[in-house]
């Protein structure tokens, strides 16, 4: 599995949301700094849900400084949409069921939980600026305290 760093020019995408189609170009040309694509495993999971609604509290400070943010997980749309009305979240979910968008960009493969090996989205988070070149690529995150430690990187005060 091949993992982005920073420099690596961003893998483009347009994936479904609830809204209709997303893409990383549309994104990018509406953030000052950048697009915060990260990737989770499965919409309303209390690990996901946590991550989820760190971004959502933290949504207004991200754009305030010139982020949009993105979740992309191999959920179907119709549970995005659940999990995005459940959890009032305002930012785009989109649905990769087949795994392209993950692959590229490093966030599918081996994981191991509980003394298991298999297949899977890994939590990981980058960081795409205007230009469509990776500025920080972060994998294995945890769900917990993750936002807040991306916050700090990018000097994005509470």
């Amino acid at each position: 599995m091949t993992r982005l760093a920073p420099g690596d020019p961003a893998p483009d995408f347009t994936l479904p949301t609830a809204d209709g189609p997303v893409s990383l170009a549309d994104l990018r040309a509406g953030a000052e700094k950048g697009v915060i694509v990260y990737f989770y495993p499965a919409a309303a999971t209390p690990g996901c849900t946590t991550e989820a609604c760190d971004f959502r509290d933290s949504l207004a400070a991200l754009q305030g400084a010139g982020y949009a943010v993105v979740g992309i997980s191999p959920d179907d749309v119709p549970a995005l949409s659940r999990f995005a009305a459940q959890e009032s979240l305002t930012f785009p979910l989109a649905a990769d069921p087949e795994h392209e968008v993950l692959a590229a960009y490093g966030a599918w493969g081996e994981k191991k939980n509980y003394g298991k090996t298999y297949v899977g989205a890994i939590r990981s988070t980058v960081v795409v600026a205007p230009d469509g070149s990776v500025v920080l690529a972060q994998y294995n995150v945890r769900a917990s305290g993750h936002v807040a430690r991306l916050r700090k990187e990018l000097g994005v005060a509470a």
